[in-house]
């Protein structure tokens, strides 16, 4: 059995793999599975020696459990396919797992980069996330707080957990276009929930609050009050377009509310 199983869902992914997958060689076994991918992910993953399953996309939740199911490691590991364990992080759970883990579950600190700048402020960091586990010990779920955001899943455990005291980091967005493209879809799907809820429907002074009002009461939060102008260029622009993905789920909800009600 091994000590350490990797889990990592993948969708066109051959500029990010190599690099997760570095941060991770040491492990016992590395499991990706894959939906789809139309570029070079798959033969990357199984020359980088991972065990690649072909599965079609049943959600982000279901991917990630089925993942989990794959590993056989006493201890897992999930992984984005847009992060790595910084070196310091690698050598501590290399200790921790060596020894005997005082908690079942543990938080990893997670380093955003947007434009390729760490985002210290404003929310961003640590961002912890629990992501290393006792094999069975936890799952994702997506839970009723999460109902608007359908692709924000999270882990449920019920149990000991501690923190580590480095860093994943996260390559989330090294263009403007890819953090648009994903507001924009992302705003898609959380409008539609919206929509199948009944929830789309609202007065004009209530449109004006979630198109308007809250998108900057928010900018306002995470910008001045939470210090996100000291992230420079970037922070300003993060948080000025991260703002308006309520605006658009709020806008594209009533337009589609609209649609409906003219069929």
């Amino acid at each position: 059995m091994p000590l350490l199983s990797v889990a990592i869902i993948t969708l066109n992914e051959e500029e990010n793999l190599p690099r997760t997958l570095a941060s991770v060689e040491w492990a016992g076994e590395i499991v990706v599975v894959d939906s789809g991918s139309t570029d070079r992910t798959v033969e990357i993953a199984r020359g980088l020696g991972a065990t690649v399953i072909e599965r079609a996309w049943p959600g982000f939740a279901a991917q990630k459990n089925f993942a989990i199911s794959q590993c056989t490691g006493r201890w897992v590991l999930t992984l984005d396919a847009d992060e790595e364990l910084s070196p310091e992080l690698q050598q501590q759970m290399r200790v921790l797992l060596s020894s005997q883990p005082p908690a079942d579950a543990f938080y990893l600190k997670r380093r955003n980069l947007f434009l390729g700048r760490w985002i210290k402020h404003g929310g961003f960091y640590p961002d912890p996330k629990l992501r290393l586990f006792r094999r069975n010990a936890a799952n994702f779920q997506l839970t009723p707080q999460f109902e608007d955001r359908p692709v924000h899943e999270i882990i449920a455990f019920d149990g000991a957990a501690a923190t580590l005291d480095f860093d994943l980091i996260h390559h989330a967005y090294p263009t403007l276009s890819t953090f648009i493209e994903h507001m924009d879809r992302y705003s898609s799907l959380g409008a539609q929930i919206l929509v199948e809820r009944n929830k789309a429907s609202f007065a004009y002074p209530a449109f004006i609050t979630r198109i308007v009002v809250l998108p900057w009461l928010s900018f306002f939060w995470n910008y001045v009050v939470r210090l996100g102008f000291l992230d420079g260029r970037e922070g300003l622009l993060l948080h000025l377009y991260h703002a308006t993905y309520t605006s658009w789920k709020y806008a594209k909800a009533w337009e589609m509310a609209g649609k409906q009600r003219k069929d």
